[in-house]
């Protein structure tokens, strides 16, 4: 079921894996308007679906080893009742969200909490002015309608954008920018345009 009241979604439900459940929240992301998302979609494994937390373990095990993309050994993971929780620290933002992606469609898996955290870095001069270049790269329909200010440990995105995609989308661009650390927060006050 989905409902929609003042830009809230609120989609309702049973879906058979995780990967299923995450494709709806992908998809209301991409929604122009959209404010808020509220999920209340329970993952009912199908008994072809269902697997033990040793084999949900060792699975996600080896997803991770075998994803470049995740540096080796830095992420660990427990898996209870088919939930991994995901912990270690890596150097980049892309890397933390790879982990997550790397087992969020294995057989069994029922939800991930990626606890992940970043390593802090080196400052770099001018993170603004990276940032905005980031933003140039890889969100570049929306760079120019997003100002960037740097208070201290704090990078601050104001603008409009047209999605609840393209808001992530600055936001991962400006996280994955040369000198912001894990002690730096991300601030969005960016706003969603009217469908």
């Amino acid at each position: 079921g989905v409902a929609v009241e003042d830009g809230v979604v609120t989609v309702s439900g049973l879906v058979n894996t995780f990967a299923e459940k995450a494709a709806v929240a992908a998809a209301i992301d991409r929604v122009a308007g959209v404010r808020a998302v509220a999920l209340e979609m329970e993952v009912r494994l199908a008994i072809p679906h269902r697997r033990s937390d040793g084999e949900i373990a060792a699975s996600a095990e080896q997803a991770l080893r075998s994803n470049t993309l995740v540096p080796s050994d830095a992420v660990r993971l427990a898996v209870e009742k088919g939930c991994v929780t995901l912990q270690g620290e890596v150097p980049w933002e892309f890397q933390r969200r790879a982990a997550e992606r790397a087992v969020a469609t294995l057989i069994g898996v029922v939800e991930v909490r990626n606890e992940v955290t970043l390593q802090p870095s080196g400052q770099v001069a001018n993170v603004a002015q990276r940032i905005e270049e980031a933003l140039g790269r890889q969100a570049s329909r929306e760079a120019a309608r997003i100002h960037v200010a740097v208070e201290g440990t704090t990078v601050k995105l104001t603008g409009l954008v047209n999605s609840w995609h393209d808001r992530d989308m600055a936001e991962a661009a400006a996280r994955a920018a040369p000198g912001i650390d894990s002690d730096q927060r991300v601030a969005e006050c960016m706003s969603c345009a009217e469908p």
